[in-house]
């Protein structure tokens, strides 16, 4: 795979490997980036801004309608791509393909309707005498830096808003998973004005760092780490931020909770690319009524798991990204075991994959609920009370989504009410996400939101105009 600079394709003499997590086979090979790749990629994105800028937002959304249908036409190798490079299941890549579709004729839709109002300038005093109203315009060069475990649609949550808006895009894809996402930019460069979309690959320390700290770049979107996050808070100046940092998601379940779907979410939630989602479910705080019953159910469930060769479709969960984040999750299982956590199921690792694992009597200042657990691990915290739960729920330096189960109105009320989250999810788990919602937490878990209309939103500017 080739980086794409400019509207054409390059390569390099070093390159870097790309590894299959479930058999360690070479996929593929992408080029070690330099510094003057990227400065190259922001120069052409620089004067793709104003051809850009040129073009109708009726031709726009045409050219985003061309990319969905030639996507749409490739979806099927674009899924097996991102199973071979990622591990997750062939079903959960065919979903992400569905979503970044959907994602994409949003945007085609959204692009259409960029509004700037009108403003009642004679509501001042000086203003009597004349007309006021606002445009919205484009940004400029937005720079978008993903991770591995969505490849595809958490690359098209960036730039689909961003060409939308009449910005241009350079792309920093993660260097573990960077296939699916360097054959989505070229797709969509084809379509586009030569530097509308570039796509860099190499080390963050090298490529991420011209980008955060370029005067030639107007936003970074960024997905991935808190303390990446914060460095490049530090490093970005005045350039607008989007910091998309994860989360510790809880599933409150009360104790009036329909059990039976409230073990379901949790199935679903905790396991869903084994774990390895930003808004899977990692905290299970629950009343300790109906903390045995719900537990008899989960393990039952969780045991008919079937882990294996994620290109097989009855596969539910395959490995995660690399041995190392299997060693990651089994030394956080083990030290809780260790301070007094019980192992009902699970915790068996081999090689990079990792069983699915319920731990019971997890106490809230274990490692494996303080931090963000990027694993198929459901750990059980039971408290006593409706109250508990919520401050147990906020006992956590993240707040991107959560989930309450309760058939009771005046509960949920009080859920959403008190618990510190981006989204509160009434009978449902954390993970659940639709791409037009608003997404995007609160404390550490970042700032600003994804969602195509809200998305596109902060990637242009208010221009106020005054006419006498």
């Amino acid at each position: 795979m080739k980086m794409l600079i400019n509207g054409k394709l390059e390569d390099k003499n070093n390159n870097i490997p790309v590894i299959n997590p479930f058999n360690n086979e070479l996929v593929d090979k992408v080029p070690l980036g330099n510094v003057e790749d990227v400065k190259g990629a922001i120069l052409a994105a620089n004067r793709a801004c104003k051809l850009m800028d040129e073009m109708s937002s009726r031709k726009l959304s045409r050219i985003l309608t061309d990319v969905h249908q030639e996507l749409r036409e490739n979806k099927e190798d674009m899924a097996r791509l991102i199973t071979l490079e990622t591990g997750k299941t062939i079903r959960d890549s065919r979903m992400e393909m569905q979503r970044t579709l959907e994602t994409l004729q949003l945007s085609a839709e959204e692009c259409k309707r960029i509004y700037g109002e009108t403003v009642p300038m004679d509501a001042a005093i000086a203003g009597k005498s004349v007309f006021g109203f606002t445009l919205k315009i484009p940004l400029g060069v937005v720079a978008a830096i993903t991770p591995f475990n969505y490849p595809v649609n958490l690359a098209i949550h960036k730039l689909a808003p961003a060409l939308a808006a009449k910005n241009s895009v350079v792309l920093k894809p993660s260097l573990t998973a960077p296939l699916a996402a360097m054959k989505l930019a070229e797709i969509m460069g084809y379509h586009l004005p030569p530097g509308a979309v570039n796509c860099v690959t190499g080390k963050s320390s090298v490529i991420g760092d011209e980008l955060v700290t370029s005067t030639l770049i107007n936003k970074i979107s960024f997905t991935g780490s808190v303390p990446t996050g914060l460095s490049i808070a530090q490093k970005a100046g005045l350039k607008k931020l989007t910091l998309e940092l994860g989360g510790n998601d809880p599933l409150v379940i009360l104790e009036d909770a329909d059990l039976d779907a409230a073990v379901s979410a949790t199935v679903a939630g905790s396991y869903l690319n084994a774990g390895q989602v930003c808004i899977a479910v990692k905290r299970i705080i629950i009343q300790d009524q109906v903390a045995d019953d719900f537990l008899e159910d989960l393990i039952r469930k969780t045991e008919k798991l079937k882990v294996g060769n994620p290109l097989d479709p009855k596969t539910d969960m395959g490995p995660l990204i690399d041995e190392q984040a299997a060693l990651t999750v089994q030394n956080k299982v083990e030290d809780a075991v260790k301070e007094g956590a019980q192992l009902l199921c699970g915790g068996q690792r081999k090689g990079s994959f990792y069983q699915p694992t319920v731990l019971d009597h997890v106490q809230p200042d274990m490692q494996v609920v303080q931090e963000e657990t990027f694993g198929p691990v459901s750990p059980i915290i039971r408290v006593k009370t409706e109250k508990e739960a919520y401050k147990m729920a906020n006992y956590t330096q993240y707040g991107l989504q959560a989930g309450v189960f309760t058939q009771d109105i005046n509960r949920a009320k009080r859920a959403v009410k008190n618990i510190e989250a981006g989204s509160v999810l009434v009978n449902k788990q954390p993970t659940f996400r639709t791409d037009n919602m608003p997404f995007g937490g609160f404390k550490m878990s970042g700032m600003g939101k994804e969602g195509v209309k809200y998305a596109l939103e902060d990637m242009t500017r208010t221009k106020m105009v005054v006419i006498g």
